[in-house]
C-alpha cells in the first residue's frame, strides 16, 4: 500500500474533539448515585440500630464524603482527558485518568455503529457512540456527545465505512 492510501496514515496522535460539556453533570450525577448505593442502607442501618448506630453513621458519613469529593473534583478532570475525532481513515479516542487509554479503529475493521441513550443520557442531552470493530480488545465508545452530534456521527460513520473497502487481513 501506498503512503497516502487507506490505513496507511493512521498513526497514535491526540484527537481533537473534547467532549459535550454536561457530561461533567451527568458523571455527577452517576457518581452521586454510585455513593448513595452504601451511604443510603448504612444511614438507615445506623439510625435503626441503637448499638452500632456510632460506627454505621461514622462509615456512612466517611463515604458520603468520599464520594461526594469524588463527584466534585473528578468529572471535571475526566472532561479535560477524554477526547476523540473521527477521520476519513479512523475513530481515535482517548480515555481514562489513573490508566489512559488512545485507541484507533481503522475505518476498515468497523463492524457496527450504534447510539445509545440510557435515561440519565436523555435529561442531560447527551448519548454515547459504540463502534464495534473485528478487535479482540472490544468496542470503542464514545461517551459524553450531545446527542444531535451522536446521530450526525453515527450515520458519518455509517456512510464512511459503507465506503470503505475491508481489510484484507
Amino acid at each position: 500500500m501506498q503512503a497516502g492510501e487507506g490505513t496507511a496514515d493512521i498513526r497514535l496522535r491526540p484527537p481533537r474533539n473534547t467532549l459535550n460539556e454536561r457530561v461533567v453533570g451527568w458523571w455527577r450525577v452517576q457518581s452521586l448515585l454510585t455513593t448513595a448505593v452504601p451511604v443510603v442502607p448504612l444511614a438507615v442501618l445506623g439510625a435503626l440500630i441503637g448499638p452500632a448506630r456510632f460506627w454505621l453513621l461514622l462509615l456512612a458519613a466517611v463515604f458520603a464524603a468520599a464520594g461526594g469529593t469524588a463527584a466534585v473534583l473528578l468529572p471535571r478532570w475526566w472532561f479535560r482527558i477524554h477526547h476523540w475525532e473521527v477521520t476519513e481513515d479512523a475513530v481515535y479516542v482517548r480515555t481514562g485518568f489513573f490508566r489512559q487509554e488512545w485507541r484507533i479503529a481503522p475505518m476498515s475493521r468497523i463492524q457496527t455503529v450504534d447510539t445509545v441513550r440510557g435515561p440519565l443520557e436523555q435529561l442531560y442531552r447527551l448519548a454515547t457512540v459504540t463502534v464495534t470493530t473485528a478487535s479482540a480488545k472490544g468496542a470503542v465508545r464514545i461517551e459524553g456527545l450531545d446527542h444531535e452530534v451522536a446521530a450526525e456521527l453515527a450515520e458519518r460513520l455509517t456512510r464512511i465505512t459503507r465506503d470503505t473497502p475491508g481489510d484484507a487481513t
